[in-house]
């Protein structure tokens, strides 16, 4: 013992006679808190001759912050953070707190200034004469610590900063220098406090005081300050929720030092030690999987990683994207959305009360506001997240914001060809035969740049050629014009009708309307693409109605409003892509004849109880079924399949108006409860709607009605019979009269015979009118 007494001793002697220069009292203070460095790193000769060599001026990043994001009415539903931090001023942390952790940590804090020489002196005695070893550092040395770790973005240069050797200690103290200069003492301990680990997650006094307590850091109390001051020397020691016996002894040590220094009586110390840890800790929650909106959340966050890359990030390499995502989950912003929480709220209740969440069959759906392109909700059936009957895949979008391919957009898809026809000329009332199975020759290929079938097209010919196809199930056979084949989903008229107004037109007036494939390869020019072959994502397919809706003004749906860095600078956001993709009479006129796709179409009873008009899909062979429609303030659109691969597991029996259709109409029932209900503005021009009445001579009143359906008019029975030698029942005529040009939705009288050939006037009085 005498002997180790008298090493320490000579020891003690020989680093004394250092402190004669003030440049080595720092490579002592570098010892101390370093005792068994020995020979590692710099020599404290080396470190005192270079130490004014240094550069002094500290070059880090701000502390690396949470972002935050904020739906439409100001409320937070996403955070994203690689650490748990939310900084605070220093006047929104309690005094006690402010307290506790300058007499744990640096009691003289206020009195010296980068090194605490009568500190340096207490730990090296200490640790002469003791086998347990006392820091020296001081509070800006352990800041400037702490500054260097944050910033470390590689593992090498985690390392370097962490590193035990004389070096980085006397490095420390240089930065430590300059910032004293450079900073108030207050400033440095606001630093300090938001920037240390409390342990569990969280960085920073504020995310602390939430994760352990459940409250801001201005309402700690004595006891809680004392275990938060006492966790930073080994935040996984001292963690109170996996350590709560050793965290209590801590804290009894921050309670005891604190009435030694005279800034609580030992009478408060006492009673605070008698107390156990009373915790109410609230997990640090970050990313999409805990969010309020997931599906919503992954979009804005490519949206996000776009505004951040300067629309590049696809384009980036691995590295880069992985930089970008750091910036997003380092840098603090305040992002505001257009999450709209009530739609959102519909669209979640409405799609997991009818689909099953952990079944394979799912059901997405988004809306977007028209005029303005504003996403107001995405949702999907199924739980986000990893795991059983869960996803992470964002099914509703398409693959640029964390999506699939899409899924086929069925009959929804006639909608543009409809609009290329009337924005043509053809007139609505044009008829087309339209049998259920034909043949149709004759369309023109188109030209195309993409991927098909494997092989690469650049400004090269695909599509044209002959096309057989059917009607679906929920449609008919027949004579129909642009208003009844829309109305009852006719393939063959679409087919011919595409005809007519050309591939290559039709899918222009879709790609004006912001529509390509979900995997980002523009539409395929191919005769079938009406019928919806091309697979699209809902985010788009709400946009492109949303158009409509806006009488043919179309806007690129947009998630993020505005991006605020942690400095309060407002970061560039990409300009709003709006434009008049469709003049306002031809919109007001296809709004018009969806109107009645709700009315008397494929979608009947599908009402909202206010103005709106939409569109059914039912997708070939029962690969899928989707539904799209609006009213003038909301659009929305909905998918249905399995996403196993929907033409591997079909969904046999589903048309657009079933699952689909009743998801949207209660889904945009309650969307819009409480807000305004503005109508559709009347077409101002003629687009030759009229409807021809047709020869509904000898069918029976069933026949004869279906017929006048099919043209767009209504039919009435005459009240009595007719003297007729037509078969009992059956139509003598009707008023107007077959041929006759009527407008649509005029109600047909039909006149129906008694069988009986007893000559007369028919009818009230009407003279017969043979032929009718």
């Amino acid at each position: 013992m005498r002997v180790a007494n008298m090493d320490r001793a000579k020891a003690a002697s020989t680093l004394l006679r250092l402190l004669g220069a003030g440049v080595v009292a720092g490579v002592l203070a570098a010892f101390i808190a370093l005792p068994a460095v020995g020979s590692a790193g710099l020599t404290a000769r080396d470190a005192a001759n270079n130490f004014e060599d240094m550069d002094s001026q500290l070059k880090t990043t701000p502390p690396s912050e949470k972002t935050v994001v904020y739906d439409s009415e100001g409320k937070p539903f996403a955070t994203f953070f690689d650490k748990y931090r939310e900084s605070v001023r220093l006047d929104q942390v309690a005094p006690v707190m402010r307290q506790a952790i300058i007499d744990i940590e640096d009691s003289r804090f206020y009195e010296h200034g980068a090194l605490d020489l009568k500190g340096t002196l207490r730990a090296l005695a200490t640790n002469v004469e003791s086998e347990k070893t006392q820091g020296g550092s001081t509070l800006t040395q352990q800041y400037v610590k702490n500054l260097l770790v944050d910033a470390a973005r590689t593992r090498e240069e985690y390392r370097d900063a962490t590193a035990p050797t004389v070096g980085r200690k006397v490095r420390e103290l240089r930065y430590a220098l300059d910032i004293e200069e450079r900073l108030s003492k207050d400033q440095i301990l606001e630093g300090y406090l938001n920037i240390s680990y409390f342990g569990a997650g969280a960085y920073g006094v504020q995310a602390a005081a939430k994760r352990y307590f459940s409250v801001p850091a201005s309402r700690l109390t004595l006891g809680q300050a004392a275990l938060l001051a006492g966790i930073t020397q080994n935040p996984t020691a001292y963690d109170p929720i996996r350590n709560p016996k050793d965290a209590r002894s801590r804290r009894d040590i921050v309670l005891n030092r604190m009435a030694e220094l005279g800034h609580i009586t030992k009478q408060q110390a006492a009673a605070e030690a008698a107390k156990p840890i009373e915790l109410n800790p609230t997990d640090p929650v970050g990313g999409c999987e805990t969010s309020k909106a997931p599906y919503f959340c992954e979009y804005v966050k490519y949206d996000l990683l776009n505004i951040l890359s300067d629309g590049k990030y696809w384009q980036l390499t691995p590295k880069e994207q992985e930089n970008v995502v750091n910036k997003l989950n380092r840098n603090g912003y305040t992002i505001r959305t257009t999450l709209d929480p009530q739609s959102q709220r519909a669209v979640d209740k409405t799609l997991r009360s009818t689909v099953p969440p952990a079944g394979n069959r799912v059901a997405a759906e988004a809306m977007v506001e028209p005029g303005t392109g504003k996403v107001r909700a995405i949702g999907l059936s199924k739980q986000f997240g990893p795991g059983k009957g869960r996803t992470t895949i964002n099914l509703p979008a398409d693959a640029a914001h964390g999506g699939g391919n899409g899924v086929s957009a069925g009959s929804t898809f006639k909608v543009f060809t409809l609009a290329a026809a009337i924005n043509q000329g053809i007139p609505v009332s044009t008829t087309i035969n339209s049998p259920q199975t034909t043949t149709v020759g004759g369309f023109q290929s188109c030209k195309y740049t993409g991927n098909y079938q494997g092989k690469k097209y650049e400004n090269d010919t695909l599509g044209g050629g002959t096309w057989t196809l059917s009607n679906a199930g929920d449609s008919e056979k027949g004579n129909f014009n642009l208003k009844t084949g829309t109305w009852h989903s006719v393939n063959t008229f679409y087919a011919y009708l595409e005809k007519r107004v050309g591939v290559c037109n039709a899918v222009k007036m879709a790609e004006k309307f912001g529509m390509k494939q979900g995997n980002g390869n523009a539409l395929l020019p191919l005769p079938s693409q009406v019928l919806g072959v091309n697979d699209i994502d809902m985010v788009h397919l709400a946009a492109a109605y949303a158009g409509f809706a806006a009488r043919g003004k179309y806007c690129a749906p947009i998630s993020v409003t505005e991006v605020v860095d942690a400095e309060g600078k407002q970061l560039e956001l990409p300009k709003s892509d709006c434009r008049q993709a469709l003049d306002e009479d031809v919109a007001d006129k296809v709004n018009s004849i969806l109107q009645g796709v709700l009315t008397q179409g494929t979608a009947t009873g599908r009402g909202i109880g206010r103005p709106a008009a939409g569109k059914t899909g039912t997708c070939e062979e029962f690969t899928c079924a989707v539904f799209a429609g609006f009213t003038p303030n909301m659009a929305a659109a909905t998918a249905y399949w399995d996403y196993r691969g929907p033409w591997r597991y079909k969904v046999h029996g589903v048309y657009g108006a079933d699952i689909p259709g009743g998801i949207w109409q209660q889904s945009m029932q309650r969307a819009l409860a409480g807000r305004p209900a503005p109508g559709f503005r009347t077409p101002s021009r003629d687009f030759g709607d009229t409807a021809r009445v047709p020869d509904v001579k000898g069918n029976t009143i069933a026949q004869a009605t279906a017929k006048l359906h099919a043209a767009g008019l209504r039919a009435r029975v005459a009240p009595g019979s007719v003297p007729s030698d037509k078969p009992k029942g059956t139509v003598v005529s009707t008023s107007p009269a077959a041929g006759s040009e009527a407008p649509p939705g005029t109600s047909v009288i039909l006149y129906v015979s008694n069988g009986e050939n007893r000559g007369g006037s028919p009818g009230g009085g009407r003279p017969r009118r043979g032929g009718d």
